[in-house]
C-alpha cells in the first residue's frame, strides 16, 4: 500500500488500539511478526516527526536514526537555523542509503503541521518544558505515539492532564528519564527492593535547586527566530539570547533556570535522580505525604516524607544514596557502590523482585510502539517523578511544611499551595 491515505497494517492496528473507548491502559497487543525491522520498506516502518530541533534534539535524532525500523520524515522548530541543522542531520544520515527512495526531511515552524500528517506514526518532543503539555496532549489527540524529554511538565496539573490524554487516546508514551535503561540504576533499585540493605530508612538525592527569575535585559529578536511561538503559553517577556542562544554558541540555553519556562535543577536533574529514588522505593504510582523546606533548625535540607516512614532529602550524594538498616546502595551514571561491597555482585534470584529491564531507552519505546505495551518510563512514571520535583519547588517557594495527598494529588489544608499546582497560560493556548 502506498500514499498518505493508505495505512500499512501496522499503522492501522496501532490506530485501532488508540480508538478503544475509555482506554486507560494498552490492552491491544499485536504479534511482532506484523511489524517491520531493519531493512523493511519505509512505508512499513515507524515514521517519526521531531518537535524541537535544538541541542538536545541532535542527540535524539542520531539515536533514533540509528535505531532499526524507523524512518524520520519531518522536523519542527521556531528557530530556522536549528531547524536547518536538524534537517541536515537527518538527510546526511540517509544519503546514499535509501536507493533514491528517500524524499527528504520536511521542515515546519508549527508543531501542529507535523501532527496533522497522516503518514507520521509517532513524534519525538524536545521543546522547552513550558511547551511539553500542549504538544503532548495535541499529539495524543492526533493519534501519535510519543517520546517526550524530561522533565515531563511545567506543573503537576499539566502532568496529570498529559496522563489523561495519553490514556484516553491509547498512545504509547516514553518519558526521557533514560537512567532507567542503565543497569547500574536497575540493579541498585533491585537490591533495595529485595531487602539486601535491610529495611530502607532514608534516600539522599543530589540535584540542583529551584528556578528563579533572573533579570535579563531586552534584546532585538533575531530574524531567524519566531519569538512569539517560542514563548507560546508562557507569560510574555522580551527576547534575550540566554533563553534561546544562537546556533554558533555551543551551550545549552538557560531557560530552565527561569521560572517562566522551567523548574531549575530541581526538575532538570530531579527528573533523573528523584525518578530513581521513586523506583527504588516502589513509588512509581504514588509519592510523599509531607514536604518540608530547610528551616535552619530541625531541617537543614529539603525533606520529603513518605507514608512508609522513609525520608528523602536533597543533599550531597553521588547521584542517589539508599540507606537501610544493614547497608547502603549509591548509584549514578555508570557507577554502583554498595556497603557491604559484595552486594554490587549480587545476583537477584528468580523468585525475587525483578524490575523492568531496558538496555536502550529509545529502542525500548520503539518496541513498545510495535507491541502496544508500556515502555520502561511510561507517562504515569514521568508524572509521579516530576511531581516530586514540583512539590519541592513549591515548598521552597512558600517556605513552610506542606501536607500532600498522593492519591487525590492535592495539598491538605493549603489553598495557597494548591494554587501553585497549575499556571495560567497565554492565549490562545490552553490544556
Amino acid at each position: 500500500m502506498t500514499g498518505k491515505n493508505n495505512l500499512s497494517r501496522r499503522r492501522f492496528l496501532s490506530r485501532a488500539a488508540g480508538t478503544v473507548a475509555g482506554a486507560v491502559a494498552l490492552p491491544y497487543f499485536v504479534p511482532a511478526s506484523v511489524f517491520a525491522g531493519a531493512g523493511s520498506a519505509p512505508s512499513e516502518r515507524i515514521t517519526l516527526g521531531f518537535i524541537g530541533a535544538g541541542k538536545q534534539s541532535q542527540h535524539l535524532m542520531r539515536s533514533f536514526l540509528n535505531s532499526p525500523g524507523t524512518h524520520v520524515v519531518a522536523a519542527c522548530d521556531v528557530d530556522k537555523l536549528k531547524l536547518a541543522r536538524g534537517k541536515r542531520i537527518v538527510e546526511d544520515h540517509y544519503a546514499g542509503k535509501s536507493g533514491g527512495s528517500y524524499k527528504g526531511c520536511d521542515t515546519y515552524g508549527d508543531f501542529r503541521d507535523v501532527i496533522a500528517r497522516d503518514d507520521i506514526d509517532a513524534v519525538v518532543i524536545s521543546t522547552p518544558d513550558h511547551w511539553h503539555a500542549i504538544t503532548v496532549i495535541q499529539s495524543a489527540q492526533a493519534g501519535k505515539d510519543i517520546y517526550c524529554e524530561k522533565p515531563l511538565s511545567q506543573t503537576i496539573e499539566e502532568a496529570r492532564a498529559m496522563v489523561n490524554a495519553v490514556r484516553r487516546y491509547g498512545r504509547v508514551f516514553q518519558t526521557g528519564s533514560m537512567q532507567r535503561s542503565d543497569w547500574h540504576f536497575r540493579l541498585g533499585c533491585e537490591l533495595v527492593l529485595n531487602g539486601y540493605i535491610g529495611e530502607l530508612k532514608h534516600v539522599t538525592v543530589s540535584v540542583g535547586g529551584p528556578a528563579g527569575n533572573p533579570p535579563l535585559p531586552a534584546q532585538p529578536v533575531p530574524d531567524y527566530l519566531d519569538w512569539e511561538m517560542w514563548l507560546g503559553p508562557a507569560q510574555w517577556r522580551p527576547y534575550n539570547e540566554d533563553l534561546s542562544p544562537h546556533l554558533s554558541r555551543d551551550v545549552f540555553p538557560n531557560w530552565r533556570n527561569n521560572s517562566r519556562f522551567g523548574g531549575g535543577g530541581m526538575t532538570d536533574w530531579g527528573a533523573h535522580h528523584f525518578d530513581i529514588a521513586q523506583w527504588g522505593m516502589g513509588m512509581d504510582e504514588s509519592g510523599p505525604v509531607e514536604i518540608i523546606p530547610p528551616d535552619g533548625k530541625d531541617y537543614k535540607v529539603l525533606t520529603h516524607k513518605y507514608a512508609s516512614g522513609v525520608t528523602m532529602t536533597r543533599d550531597k550524594a553521588d547521584g542517589v544514596l539508599f540507606t537501610g538498616t544493614k547497608g547502603t546502595v549509591e548509584t549514578n551514571r555508570g557507577r554502583l557502590r554498595t556497603n557491604p561491597e559484595s552486594l554490587k555482585d549480587q545476583k537477584i534470584g528468580p523468585n525475587e523482585t525483578h524490575l523492568y529491564e531496558s538496555r536502550n531507552h529509545y529502542v525500548d519505546w520503539l518496541d513498545a510502539v510495535r507491541k502496544r505495551s508500556k515502555p520502561i518510563c511510561d507517562i504515569e512514571v514521568g508524572c509521579r517523578s516530576v511531581s516530586v520535583c514540583h512539590l519541592g519547588n513549591i515548598a521552597y517557594k512558600l517556605q513552610r511544611p506542606l501536607k500532600w495527598d498522593p492519591v487525590a494529588e492535592v495539598f491538605v489544608g493549603g489553598d495557597d499551595a494548591n494554587r501553585l499546582l497549575s499556571r495560567s497560560m497565554r492565549g490562545p493556548w490552553h490544556i
